[in-house]
């Protein structure tokens, strides 16, 4: 019997990918928008909150863990949904008592993206946890391009819409709108999940009792799975230092007004949609080129798409569109690739610990999301005190450039032995 994810499999646990961007997008994007324009409050306030949420996600391996010893990943990623349905409902309903009363509405904020980041690391872990243990290897790039695509899809979907609904504004319509968003993804994902797991997977084969430090401990001890934390944590930094830096650069720089460098956001995710979709198609569908390669090469293509954005504001020449997709395109690419990776190389080592791998990658890469942003802009801040603004943002650009290429010369260490090796495994399979 195949135990594997058929396409429809992978598609139907690719709606819960769609779901979590779906939910988490109206948090980082709609209710940030609220808080600092309808509320006049401090920009800084929902930026704090949204880094509670990625701090949360340290719980990331210990949610994988129980996931592993415990078995009946679904539950924990229905579950997961669910606790982040209700505190995203919860955050509108704080945004709403915080225009009659501030600190009530604050501390509510604070429980809700606590849970927020409960939620997000259950389900998120669990479903990658499944689709890394259940997906045929000759599969894992098209199945980690689907389910990555189609987050991309519930996020834009759902900020378009959201958009839309909320005019005219008032707090009743946004508690009514988000609402119908978080009911939606947690009856979507269980309808998504149901029936898959008992499907393709056996009850996991380590059920001792086992306290979760050591767990955790066994997993930390194997040499792969601990380099390739570290090199997710450098590349994801790296990833996200220009994130919150690019839109102001090409404003002070180029002169951009808010809706010209609106677009250019516009234009990178262009370019990271495309790049994902290349190596989903170029993998699974053409057989070019393995993972590592692939992760190797959108690392050097994000760092000269960097390096060619610095250069453009020291010399005054304003391409930024098309290095800006070149950009977007080199960070899908290595996103994707990795994310294959990654799936390959959760089940290399101690059996019945996938869970506990991704959790400890998802919460290297959520630490990493946090600590890339605040560095990338306290970094130009503190230089363009003591230069001119094009060479210090320059300076940022070129460093997360530097870390890019480190990151390329890791993955041609961390990520070719398990994944070349599953590559190996399933063309002697002849799958």
């Amino acid at each position: 019997m195949d135990r594997t994810l058929s396409w429809t499999q992978i598609a139907r646990l690719g709606l819960v990918q769609m779901c979590l961007g779906a939910v988490v997008v109206l948090t980082t994007s709609t209710l940030n928008r609220l808080m600092t324009v309808e509320l006049s409050l401090p920009a800084v306030l929902p930026g704090l909150l949204v880094a509670l949420h990625y701090g949360i996600q340290i719980s990331r391996p210990a949610w994988g863990f129980r996931s592993d010893t415990r078995g009946n990943r679904t539950r924990f990623i229905v579950g997961g949904m669910a606790v982040l349905a209700l505190g995203a409902f919860l955050a509108a309903v704080a945004v709403a008592v915080m225009g009659a009363a501030f600190w009530p509405g604050m501390v509510l904020s604070i429980a809700a993206y606590v849970l927020i980041g409960v939620g997000v690391g259950a389900s998120g872990t669990s479903l990658l946890a499944l689709v890394a243990t259940a997906t045929a290897p000759r599969r894992r790039a098209a199945a980690a391009t689907i389910t990555w695509l189609m987050m991309i899809l519930g996020i834009a979907a759902t900020a378009g819409t959201v958009g839309a609904v909320l005019d005219p504004y008032s707090p009743a319509r946004l508690l009514v709108v988000v609402g119908i968003v978080t009911g939606g993804a947690v009856i979507l994902t269980a309808l998504a999940v149901w029936g898959i797991e008992r499907r393709v997977t056996a009850t996991p084969s380590d059920d001792r009792p086992m306290p979760l430090r050591q767990g955790l401990a066994e997993v930390w001890a194997e040499p792969q799975a601990r380099d390739f934390t570290l090199f997710i944590f450098l590349s994801m930094v790296a990833y996200f230092l220009q994130e919150l830096i690019l839109e102001p650069y090409a404003g002070l720089v180029f002169g951009m007004t808010p809706g010209q460098s609106t677009q250019l956001s516009g234009v990178q995710h262009g370019g990271v949609f495309l790049g994902m979709l290349t190596v989903g198609i170029a993998c699974t569908g053409l057989r070019l080129g393995s993972l590592r390669a692939w992760v190797m090469g959108g690392c050097v293509l994000s760092a000269l798409a960097l390096g060619f954005i610095a250069w453009l504001g020291l010399v005054g020449m304003d391409l930024m569109r098309p290095a800006t997709f070149a950009l977007g395109f080199g960070n899908g690419v290595f996103a994707v690739a990795a994310i294959g990776a990654m799936m390959a190389l959760a089940g290399q080592g101690r059996q019945a610990r996938e869970g506990t791998r991704m959790g400890l990658w998802g919460a290297a890469q959520a630490l990493a999301a946090g600590f890339g942003g605040l560095l990338g802009a306290a970094s130009a801040d503190a230089l363009r005190l003591v230069m001119a603004d094009a060479p210090a943002f320059a300076t940022v650009f070129l460093a997360e450039a530097f870390l890019f290429l480190v990151a390329a010369l890791m993955a041609a260490q961390v990520v070719a032995g398990g994944a070349q090796r599953a590559q190996s495994q399933a063309v002697m399979a002849g799958e």
